[in-house]
């Protein structure tokens, strides 16, 4: 909404102290993430807006801020909402009470099932949050030609929306080999973009190609695992995210390279984060005081999720408390462990009735699961040479290992080796437009008996199982039609565990607390299974993802991600 000459007035009446501020925030502390000082004194809000800080104030409405230490609410850089397993809008309760007042979303895993209507809802959503949610537009659906999506955005499709007011720009460019081999789709995308924010994945990306990427304008990488693959990019002008999700966690690796000289280059994102995490962990919050515990500067911590953050999106008007930036702050009862005591979005403090009122949006994807039911039949590998292609789970990573692996046979056909952990994998398409169905095994899951299905598995979500035996794997997928998406574990030909997914086969459409009831329950019957990994459906919807090295599986089979080809053998 545009300011008017009114608004302006009254701003400057309240700085002035000529009228009563809207709200005040009495007594406090506050961090000035320009000077890393702990300053003292009041914080005047009119409106939407800061209007004064180091000085004394009135307001029609005072907080008592003594005891708490004020800082600029929180920035998510970089978030799938749809592996939260809930809608935005129920994403945007879960978060904004945790201290997150921005986020910046990219919807391609629900692009990559539905397309531009997928698009357009997270756009609905998008103008109906409490939190400013931003909408990058899906850069690569799918991800690859290496497997089966069930929708494409080209250039085009994606410049239709360019101007959306929620939208800042183009979202994670994954296909960086579509970059080097110059393909004329992968460009016509890049230049669209040119001079708007384009976003990155460039996993352990370097040298000449890291030049070749960066000089087509994309801005930053939520992808970097290690400290000596940061500072390359940041000496090379790339703004690094540090991610914390439920899979992949790259905070404790990357901690050190938070310092004076780069923290103006750095942002926080939680990329993929459930609700069960959230509620047990924290979600912005969780990453902040994480950091802190290990030794980073504690104002520079917060730098990089504010002001930093901010910043290297363009969002000029946010991450400061001082005069003139949004009203978006979060009261703490204790800086160094980031212990939100309340939070201020827009200027009005942030309660359970914050939320009500919102529009309601309407539900999409309802019917995306396309796949006929399967038999153990359906999960056959023809036995070709004993040493096999073996995908290396690595756990709380989504870079996988490519083994090679002596895997047995019975009766003309490869099968699943549990006391070796080696367990069956297989990708069914499910949008429609084929049957195929990649085979392959795994290991690293570790349990001797049973199936793990999923309808999300980045980035094109086919159903994604994995298992000992065919026969559950069958029951698994099977279960998965029926409930229109979802993940569901399966023992000894029974369900022992489930979650329904059905909007879009990526998201519930139950409240975040019962998603959390759900998982937790979930989670236990895995770990019953006897595997230890601490989120094995989330771990195994990475293993489609065949932008991510090394050795992955799409629905056309095993891909040597570093050879950006399907395995033979």
């Amino acid at each position: 909404m545009a300011v008017t000459r009114d608004d302006l007035k009254k701003r400057i009446g309240q700085a002035l102290g000529e009228t009563k501020a809207d709200l005040v925030i009495k007594d406090t502390r506050f961090l000035n993430v320009v000077t890393g000082e702990i300053a003292a004194g009041d914080i005047a809000l009119c409106g939407d807006r800061i209007v004064g800080t180091y000085e004394s104030y009135d307001g029609a409405e005072e907080i008592d801020g003594r005891g708490l230490t004020v800082v600029p609410g929180f920035i998510d850089t970089h978030v799938h909402c749809e592996s939260t397993c809930v809608t935005p809008m129920e994403f945007d309760r879960c978060v904004l009470p945790r201290g997150t007042t921005t986020a910046i979303c990219d919807p391609h895993e629900i692009c990559n099932v539905l397309g531009e209507k997928g698009l357009r809802y997270f756009l609905d959503c998008a103008e109906g949050t409490v939190l400013d949610l931003r909408v990058q537009l899906s850069s690569c659906v799918p991800a690859t030609e290496l497997e089966t999506s069930g929708a494409r955005l080209e250039a085009a499709d994606l410049l239709r929306h360019k101007d959306h007011p929620k939208v800042l720009g183009l979202a994670e460019f994954m296909n960086f080999p579509g970059v080097f081999h110059k393909v004329d789709g992968v460009l016509d995308k890049l230049a669209a973009f040119d001079g708007r924010h384009i976003d990155g994945h460039a996993p352990l990306l370097s040298g000449r190609e890291l030049n070749a990427y960066l000089s087509c304008g994309i801005r930053n990488c939520h992808e970097t695992t290690s400290a000596p693959e940061a500072m390359e990019k940041l000496r090379k002008g790339m703004q690094v995210l540090i991610r914390d999700g439920s899979v992949s966690k790259d905070v404790h690796a990357l901690a050190p390279v938070i310092q004076p000289e780069t923290s103006p280059f750095l942002g926080f994102c939680t990329d993929d984060r459930n609700p069960l995490d959230i509620a047990e962990e924290g979600h912005m919050d969780h990453l902040i005081r994480s950091a802190i515990r290990l030794g980073a500067p504690l104002a520079h911590v917060y730098r990089a999720a504010t002001w930093s953050a901010a910043r290297g999106f363009g969002l000029f008007d946010r991450g400061l408390v001082a005069p003139g930036q949004r009203a978006d702050l979060v009261l703490l009862d204790d800086l160094e462990t980031c212990a939100v005591n309340r939070v201020i979005r827009n200027g009005r403090v942030v309660t359970p009735a914050t939320f009500a009122g919102r529009p309601a949006v309407s539900p999409v994807g309802l019917r995306s699961v396309r796949l006929h039911p399967v038999t153990a039949e359906d999960f056959a590998v023809p036995a070709a040479g004993s040493v096999q292609s073996v995908i290396g789970v690595l756990p709380g990573k989504i870079i996988t290992a490519h083994l090679r692996l002596e895997v047995p046979a019975r009766n003309g056909a490869l099968v699943a080796d549990p006391d070796r952990d080696i367990l069956k994998i297989c990708v069914f398409a499910r949008h429609g437009t084929n049957q195929n169905v990649g085979r392959g095994f795994a290991s690293g899951f570790h349990f001797r008996e049973g199936a793990l299905a999923s309808s999300v598995g980045h980035d094109s979500h086919n159903i994604c199982v994995v298992g000992a035996s065919d026969e559950d794997m069958a029951v698994a997928v099977n279960r998965l039609i029926e409930l229109q998406g979802g993940f569901v574990a399966v023992r000894n030909g029974a369900v022992v565990g489930e979650l329904a997914l059905p909007l879009a086969g990526l998201m519930s459409l139950e409240p975040f607390e019962t998603v959390e009831r759900h998982l937790r329950s979930l989670r236990a019957s895995v770990r019953e299974m006897g595997c230890p990994l601490a989120e094995p459906f989330l771990q195994l919807a990475f293993l489609p993802l065949p932008v991510i090295p090394h050795l992955k599986i799409t629905d056309r089979g095993l891909v040597d991600v570093d050879k950006f080809a399907l395995v033979n053998a």
